[in-house]
């Protein structure tokens, strides 16, 4: 039987860096439990706007949540109306109350720094391209057809040099459940210096849940 692991955490340390990194001292369990919850809620609140991946990164002064996103306009919102809104939201979660509460007493204990990155191309992002096909499943399109639609919508960029794309669930509406794949190029996914792209996502259709799972190569890629 073979041990699947997730392509990045294979990878880590070698060409992958963590998600969560910084000054935790001896904490570890509760800042690691508090990033958990920011990335719930932002993943939650910013479903429908494309969020690739979200970065935290602690200090022993400040936290730093990095947003890779492809629409970075929406999140930010006018004259900044949307960051403002995130940063007291996420207030309550760090810190358990809110940032007006938090004037009167003795202040934050450190500050909370938010920052937007915009993704030129969605198409050389797996999680991105997981949303769009689960996206277009619960618009009841096809799921083979949308699958060749989005191999050959990422497959045309040079960066990309394999793609395989896997729907698993009551796939069109069917009784019984199943798993289909897709895939075009190479994927060596045995190789460590394989640059690989692991994304997932979930369509909520009326019928049940469709789990996605999307895998880009970028080439081999050396310390």
């Amino acid at each position: 039987m073979t041990h699947k692991v997730h392509p990045k955490a294979f990878r880590i340390r070698d060409i992958n860096d963590w998600v969560s990194r910084g000054f935790y001292k001896k904490d570890l369990s509760k800042y690691l439990k508090e990033d958990f919850e920011i990335r719930k809620f932002l993943n939650k609140k910013l479903a429908k706007i494309g969020i690739d991946s979200i970065e935290i990164e602690r200090f022993s002064t400040k936290i730093s949540i990095i947003i890779n996103t492809a629409r970075p306009g929406l999140i930010i919102g006018r004259r900044g109306e949307g960051v403002e809104e995130l940063k007291r939201d996420l207030d309550k979660i760090i810190f358990k109350k809110p940032f007006s509460a938090m004037k009167k007493g003795k202040g934050r204990p450190f500050e909370v720094r938010l920052e937007i990155k915009e993704i030129k191309n969605p198409w050389l992002s797996a999680s991105l391209v997981a949303q769009w096909i689960a996206q277009q499943i619960e618009k009841r399109m096809r799921f083979r057809r949308t699958l060749k639609q989005a191999i050959e919508k990422t497959i045309v960029h040079k960066e990309i040099q394999g793609i395989r794309v896997q729907v698993s669930g009551r796939l069109d509406g069917n009784e019984i459940a199943r798993t289909e794949w897709l895939k075009k190029g190479r994927m060596p996914r045995q190789t460590i210096r394989a640059d690989i792209d692991f994304g997932t996502a979930s369509a909520f259709c009326t019928y049940g849940v469709v789990g996605i799972k999307v895998w880009l190569y970028k080439g081999e890629k050396f310390e």
